[in-house]
């Protein structure tokens, strides 16, 4: 019997593409070629209910929402990736991060990252803990003394993005991990931004990584997608009681798609980062732009951090332009780079955080962080960098 419907409780990472390097390994997936057909391509198994061969027998599969075959393959292609144990496929980014929050309880705290998407924050202040008492502290987590400070008998976790988003903070994973693992709490990192490909957070501590698989990981901008990776076994059976609780698992074509997208996610990335560095020394010779937020500039805070952590910078820009008015000034003048919320996919997006992905910010948190009124992030894509410059000088005039 094939791989793909075999029942599955934690991925064996001497899989088929055990040993081989990374882009291999994207190209291969996790099972590789399927062994009952043949089949080059993973099977699309568009099926809501599977049948059972007889009484106390199974295939291993029984509903689509605990389990599908396509599924399956894309979480233990993202487990594999990840190093982690086990995946789970949802069908949104937000929906893997409320997973994660499950496993804690009223009164437990977590300290996030106060550099992170808005979507993030309204989840956890209006729902986890309006609603159901989970306390979160907003701190600088690239300051090891400001987490040392911040840190409680009831601190449970803390929730990480790095690079954070919009202004590209670092955080040190390793050291992170260990003061929470001090006093046996959870790093969840939410992993987007440089998705697997250049950044594996298990190896530096990590017990949970969260990713909106909508973005580098589809990469193309039509697929609305989520993953959470763990670690370790012990952390399995409670977060698939969770996921079979809330429901909202990724669906077969869906799940194809990102099977699909991942096989070339090394060479769009390699380019996008690619361009991002070229647009980078753009904008430094330009006499419209204040600040740039870069994780590949050598004078980032967290240069020196990122090397040791990652293998690439990724494609992601945040810059300020030195006058407010420059911004609906150019972002009406764009010719090629598109405005529009998201980012790692193939196209060029430029979004304006303070409207778009941050309003959900308290006012005072946003001033703090810089994202104001002049502040834009770029997502690079992989068109030609040279018409990209081009694009953005000419709308900078």
């Amino acid at each position: 019997m094939s791989r793909l419907v075999k029942d599955f409780t934690g991925i064996d990472h001497r899989s088929e593409t055990a040993g081989l390097r990374e882009n291999t390994r994207l190209v291969r997936g996790y099972s590789g070629v399927e062994e009952r057909t043949g089949a080059v391509s993973t099977p699309i198994y568009q099926s809501a209910t599977f049948v059972h061969p007889g009484f106390d027998r199974t295939t291993g599969f029984g509903y689509s929402r605990c389990g599908n075959p396509t599924r399956l393959e894309l979480e233990n292609t993202l487990a594999m990736l990840e190093h982690g144990k086990k995946a789970w496929a949802f069908s949104s980014g937000m929906s893997a991060i409320s997973i994660a929050v499950k496993l804690f309880q009223p009164g437990d705290q977590i300290l996030v990252s106060d550099d992170l998407y808005g979507g993030t924050y309204r989840l956890f202040n209006d729902y986890y803990y309006g609603k159901y008492g989970i306390k979160f502290d907003y701190i600088d987590t690239s300051s090891l003394p400001e987490i040392k400070n911040a840190l409680k008998p009831e601190t449970k976790a803390i929730f990480v993005e790095t690079p954070s988003n919009p202004t590209m903070k670092v955080t040190d994973l390793q050291a992170v991990s260990d003061l929470i693992h001090g006093q046996n709490g959870l790093l969840i990192v939410d992993n987007t931004f440089l998705s697997p490909y250049f950044q594996k957070p298990v190896d530096f501590g990590a017990d949970i990584v969260v990713h909106s698989g909508t973005k580098y990981l589809g990469g193309h901008n039509d697929v609305l997608c989520g993953f959470l990776v763990v670690k370790d076994e012990s952390l399995i059976e409670p977060v698939f009681k969770a996921s079979m609780a809330e429901g909202g698992t990724l669906d077969p074509f869906d799940s194809w798609l990102v099977l699909r997208s991942i096989k070339t996610l090394g060479i769009r990335l390699e380019k996008q980062q690619a361009n991002a560095f070229e647009i980078y020394k753009f904008l430094k010779t330009s006499d419209k732009v204040e600040k740039i937020y870069y994780v590949g500039d050598p004078d980032h805070e967290g240069y020196e951090i990122s090397r040791r952590q990652t293998t690439g910078f990724g494609g992601m820009i945040s810059f300020s332009v030195k006058d407010a008015e420059t911004v609906p000034d150019l972002l009406n003048h764009l010719r090629l780079i598109l405005f529009a919320e998201s980012l790692g996919g193939v196209e060029s997006l430029i979004t304006f955080p303070l409207m778009q992905t941050h309003g959900e910010i308290p006012e005072a948190l946003r001033n703090k962080l810089g994202i104001n009124d002049r502040l834009l992030r770029l997502s690079v894509g992989i068109e030609d960098a040279q018409d990209l410059i081009e694009d953005l000088e000419q709308a900078l005039r």
